[in-house]
């Protein structure tokens, strides 16, 4: 299956600086959106430590792969998921150990969500609120699951619409890289169709444009480009509070 893929990134209208990271590695059909915390630069910090660390290891994996992994792998787990966890779970201590060392970078984090692609098999990992969606046949589906305090209320309470909206910790995460030494990461397999395109992104897309608003606009389908930038700007259309990043993947025949 072939893949095109475009990715945009957008400071949104009231930070002063973006923390948002993602890269493209269209080679090795890896796609990474990370979303940095912490302040100051350290979020920013954060961030691309986790993508480059990520890319660095599946690089020196898909090389040799009689190299010495950081981790044991999994019992149960595929070899090409193990390498998704394996990279993530690297990321995680590299920015741990990189936030004790130095004091100005204490209390640094990221999310991290993550797309794999090999073997007509698409592996979906990720720690924090950022999310990949699905777009098949007109409808969006959320994969991921939010690593979040709201999450957490909405599965224990059953939040009404008007509950969450009114919600006062929407942005605190639960779990994030950098947070401890070590991290459970999240991952799933999807066997991806002609045609379906994956999103990619961090919460201030997600968090300020509606399940159903990036549906119709990914309905239009055409230029991935254009569909990006469509996104960051219905984000800043509706306030921009936060950093926006965007990657769209079409899996088309070959």
């Amino acid at each position: 299956m072939k893949l095109t893929s475009a990715g945009r990134t957008h400071v949104g209208m009231k930070r002063a600086h973006n923390e948002d990271s993602l890269r493209l590695f269209r080679e090795e059909n890896l796609f990474v959106v990370a979303d940095g915390m912490g302040g100051h630069a350290s979020g920013e910090v954060a961030s691309q430590m986790s993508v480059e660390t990520l890319a660095e290891f599946f690089r020196a994996t898909a090389e040799d792969d009689e190299i010495t992994w950081p981790f044991k792998m999994e019992k149960g787990r595929k070899y090409e998921e193990s390498r998704v966890v394996t990279g993530i779970r690297l990321s995680n201590r590299r920015i741990f150990e990189s936030a004790s060392r130095d004091s100005k970078l204490k209390g640094m984090g990221t999310t991290i969500v993550v797309t794999f692609f090999v073997n007509d098999t698409c592996y979906v990992g990720h720690v924090g609120d950022s999310r990949v969606y699905r777009f098949r046949a007109g409808e969006l589906t959320q994969l991921t699951e939010d690593h979040s305090l709201l999450n957490d209320y909405i599965k224990m309470r059953q939040l009404t619409p008007e509950e969450i909206e009114a919600f006062p910790h929407k942005n605190v995460i639960v779990r994030a890289l950098g947070m401890k030494e070590t991290v459970q990461v999240d991952v799933m397999q999807e066997r991806p169709l002609a045609g379906d395109v994956y999103l990619l992104c961090s919460d201030g897309l997600s968090g300020m444009v509606t399940d159903p608003d990036m549906a119709r606009i990914l309905t239009k389908g055409g230029e991935l480009d254009t569909l990006c930038d469509e996104l960051i700007d219905r984000a800043n259309e509706n306030g921009g509070t936060d950093n926006i990043t965007v990657i769209l993947i079409r899996c088309e025949p070959d």
